[in-house]
């Protein structure tokens, strides 16, 4: 007889109290899988290590989302030379009032790791077995394969595998993607290079995206109520060095047209000799009964007399 899969009653399911469904409060869920995504030169890899020390140092991510858990972060950066991972790494925790020494951040220095190799996976999985790390970031995913990101069938089991070393080892990973160049008015999910089983996979997903000159973060998630229009600028102070949030750039003044009472008092206050209710609709621009009521209320303050010949300021 072929045996059957476990089981167990809905009410007889684990129940998570609120305070531990989140890694980073409001930013990525507990034990989450998900893409920090963007098109180059969005400050992705920059927004992946502040993670890490917020996780690691317990310091709040971006100076605003505070770490709900403590503890080690494991880091492959395939792109950046380590004496570049060093110095951000440094930025960001001095921004963040501690030290590279002090926090738990420990660095694979394999000059290449694929997924699609079934020794550099078990190398992998072994590495987050003996290190333990709360968190795993892996940045970029361009970098950690050979294979075509545009087939499903490629992809799928690539995040598969992510997917069960979550599941196994309890351990939240990040994966930094690439968007599509051009892909500003596409929603930011759907932006993700390559196949969509990207967009579909993550628990917590973080896209970057330009304005213009701001710098702008949607956060999405699975399991919990998704947001966006978060300005996050680099903030530099000597060698301190680290995204952060910002107040949203005040919006442009549109000058708010005049009023009817305006217009007539500023073309009355034009002239010295009286105009007709004819005249003033036509200068001003505005209805009948508008330049009616405005009259009736300058007229009422004081501010503006009528004579045989038309309206004049009170005091001409």
């Amino acid at each position: 007889m072929t045996e059957l899969l476990p089981f167990r009653p809905a009410h007889a399911l684990a129940v998570v109290p609120e305070e531990r469904r989140w890694l980073i409060d409001g930013l990525w869920a507990a034990q989450a899988v998900g893409i920090v995504g963007g098109e180059p030169k969005c400050c992705k890899s920059f927004l992946a290590l502040d993670m890490a020390v917020a996780v690691a140092a317990g310091v709040p991510c971006l100076g605003r989302f505070q770490p709900v858990t403590q503890g080690r972060v494991l880091l492959f950066a395939a792109e950046d030379a380590l004496h570049i991972v060093r110095r951000r790494l440094e930025g960001i925790a001095l921004a963040a009032g501690t030290s590279l020494d002090a926090i738990d951040v420990q660095v694979i220095t394999a000059p290449v790791l694929r997924l699609d190799l079934p020794q550099d996976r078990e190398r992998l999985a072994q590495t987050v077995e003996h290190l333990r790390p709360r968190l795993l970031i892996l940045d970029p995913f361009v970098r950690l394969h050979r294979i075509d990101e545009n087939i499903s069938g490629e992809v799928a089991p690539l995040l598969a595998y992510l997917r069960e070393l979550q599941r196994r080892l309890a351990v939240a990973v990040v994966l930094v993607h690439h968007a599509r160049k051009g892909a500003s008015k596409a929603r930011a999910g759907q932006a993700l290079r390559g196949s969509s089983e990207f967009h579909a996979w993550g628990d917590s997903n973080l896209y970057l995206r330009r304005t213009g000159d701001d710098l702008v973060l949607t956060v999405e998630h699975r399991a919990a109520q998704s947001f966006g229009g978060i300005h996050v600028a680099l903030k530099n102070d000597g060698a301190a060095l680290a995204l952060r949030v910002i107040d949203a750039p005040a919006a442009p003044t549109v000058p708010v047209a005049s009023s009817a009472v305006e217009k007539i008092e500023q073309m009355l206050t034009a002239t010295t000799t009286p105009l007709s209710l004819p005249a003033l609709r036509s200068a001003c621009r505005v209805r009948n009964t508008s330049a009616c009521q405005a009259l009736a209320t300058l007229t009422a303050e004081g501010r503006v007399r009528k004579t045989a010949a038309g309206y004049l300021l009170a005091s001409r």
